[in-house]
């Protein structure tokens, strides 16, 4: 049987451990050719060998520019075009309150979740035909009012206006633009967190647990895939109930 994604290239930041993880193995099984981004090289290293030939892992901070530059010149030069970018990298606090908030800690989210994610949409759809997609990363936390959270979900929210309006702007190209929303998800992320934190989270959900990333990359699989082919400029929550009620 064909897999959704034969053929299609795809790029997906951040994408060594967690959701972005699982949405790569995804997309492998779905028979795409399959870069991700880290800043952790063994990462990298172990999910090439464990993925397979369609899978490359490039050392990149999707921070900084000038490895958004050589990563785009890297899948020029290799595959010539790409179909598929998902917007996974992101770095954010939910204990961060008000008077707590430095120029340092609001430079170091805006420039990865907002600065970093425009300028490297901006290559990928350079580099898209056709019936590309361009799914963002977002997050639940930018629809509910979590104390300490205001530069993280602020950074979240600023995701939902990129993509009303990319969908309008790359529309004639036929590329798709949507907003992602994740709630508290099992990843190595909320490994740091007390036991009490994670309750809380889970406290947010109405489903009353954390969710699984094969469940949030399935949902990235749909808005890459032409299933969602009438789905643009929309934000789409993958958190069980949390930021919905």
């Amino acid at each position: 049987m064909s897999g959704k994604l034969d053929g299609k290239v795809a790029l997906i930041t951040g994408g060594s451990s967690g959701m972005a993880l699982a949405t790569a193995e995804l997309f492998v099984e779905e028979g795409g050719l399959v870069y991700i981004t880290g800043r952790r090289q063994q990462l990298l290293d172990e999910a090439a060998r464990r993925l397979g030939p369609r899978l490359r892992g490039i050392s990149a901070d999707a921070a900084d520019l000038e490895d958004i530059e050589s990563l785009f010149a890297t899948i020029t030069a290799e595959a010539g075009r790409l179909d598929i970018f998902y917007a996974s990298a992101g770095v954010g606090k939910l204990d961060e309150s008000l008077s707590e908030v430095t120029p340092a800690s609001f430079d170091e989210v805006f420039g990865l979740n907002v600065r970093g994610t425009l300028f490297a949409a901006q290559r990928a759809a350079e580099l898209m035909t056709g019936g590309g997609a361009i799914i963002l990363n977002g997050s639940a936390a930018a629809a509910k009012a979590i104390p300490g959270s205001s530069v993280y979900a602020a950074s979240k929210a600023a995701l939902r206006s990129f993509a009303q309006v990319w969908s309008a702007e790359l529309a004639d190209r036929g590329i798709r633009v949507n907003v992602l929303h994740p709630g508290p998800i099992d990843t190595p992320a909320l490994d740091r967190l007390s036991p009490e934190a994670r309750d809380y989270l889970i406290s947010l959900t109405t489903v009353g647990r954390l969710g699984e990333p094969r469940e949030v990359a399935g949902t990235v699989l749909f808005l890459a895939s032409a299933d969602a082919g009438f789905v643009s400029g929309t934000e789409l929550f993958v958190s069980g109930g949390m930021g919905q009620s």
